[in-house]
């Protein structure tokens, strides 16, 4: 199989600090990938390097099943949002999007047909001859996409070209940018540490750790079966609990289990220090056997109750690595 593009053992460092460590990732054609990890992981420098911006120590970028490692960012064939859009202050919006073609030496009417075309796309038709210094940043992030687009590039790299905008014009921009790239047809490889961008646009999630991908699948498959509890801790609203497994007859091993996988019982008991109200449920924090636990419940207690639950499901780990995944007598019952 031919992928859109593959990553074989990359590998970056500055200063002796090794940033990729042989990483390797296969993008399909087509495919909206996110990848995800806090901040400091290496997720720009990822980006950087594979649209050629920085040099690599080691390893291969194919696009297309083509070799471009050593290939400069123009022969790439490559367009990369940035996280502060790279518009150039002078120029129009029209000049801005119409840039790259220009520097490209296509003629006048190709480049206002394309870039006609991608600006109705867009919906920002209207705004073709205003300076963008007097752009609101929706509208930015939208001529920062235009002028991607009217490359026609093999894939689209965009590093966290969302982080700028406020919470209600973020949401229209995740479905603006979803929307499009499933109607073209694109590949897109997206960056962010935010969550719910990665579980609403991504058709899949790389998790970048420590200079792998750690573990990589849709978001759902990743809340759910955390490859490690690193992945547990870090993906979810609230982190993976994680106790030991002696308490259900696992000595040696950790249960891992979310917040909402708990129902009345005895099995384990925890007592309360912390209540969290959230659209009619009550997150309750707790502590087993020194271990801080957060369960999803829709009664009320009060600091310094003492609380009970049963496992609905529950994963077992072995050092650190997913071994196995429980579904409890009570996950059976309520899902006859």
């Amino acid at each position: 199989m031919t992928y859109k593009m593959e990553l074989i053992n990359l590998k970056k460092s500055y200063n002796n600090v090794k940033v990729l460590k042989n990483l390797n990732l296969t993008v399909n054609d087509g495919e909206f990938l996110v990848i995800l990890g806090p901040s400091g992981e290496g997720k720009s420098t990822l980006l950087r390097t594979i649209v050629g911006i920085e040099s690599l120590d080691g390893g291969k970028v194919t696009v297309g099943g083509k070799d471009v490692t050593n290939k400069p960012p123009n022969k790439r064939n490559i367009a990369m949002v940035f996280q502060n859009y790279a518009l150039y202050p002078n120029m129009t919006v029209y000049e801005n999007i119409a840039f790259p073609l220009k520097m490209e030496r296509i003629g006048k009417d190709k480049i206002k047909a394309k870039v006609n075309e991608v600006t109705k796309l867009l919906k920002i038709e209207d705004i073709l001859n205003k300076n963008v210094t007097k752009l609101s940043g929706g509208q930015k992030q939208r001529v920062a996409i235009a002028r991607a687009l009217v490359r026609d590039p093999a894939l689209f790299l965009l590093d966290e070209p969302l982080s700028n905008l406020d919470a209600r014009v973020r949401y229209t921009s995740r479905q603006e940018l979803k929307r499009l790239q499933k109607e073209l047809n694109y590949t897109f490889i997206y960056v962010t540490h935010d969550q719910l961008e990665a579980s609403n646009l991504a058709d899949r999630v790389a998790v970048l750790h420590n200079g792998v991908i750690e573990q990589i699948g849709k978001y759902n498959e990743l809340y759910e079966k955390p490859a490690t509890k690193w992945i547990g801790d870090f993906i979810g609203t609230y982190p993976m609990n994680f106790i030991d497994g002696g308490i259900l007859d696992y000595a040696g091993k950790t249960i891992g289990f979310r917040p909402p996988w708990t129902k009345n019982g005895n099995d384990i008991k925890a007592e309360v220090n912390l209540i969290e109200n959230s659209e009619g449920n009550y997150y309750v924090h707790g502590n087993v056997n020194g271990n801080s636990i957060v369960i999803r419940t829709t009664e009320k207690y009060s600091i310094g109750d003492e609380i009970s639950f049963n496992l609905t499901k529950f994963n077992i780990y072995n050092n650190g690595i997913l071994e196995d995944v429980k579904l409890t007598e009570y996950y059976k019952n309520e899902n006859l």
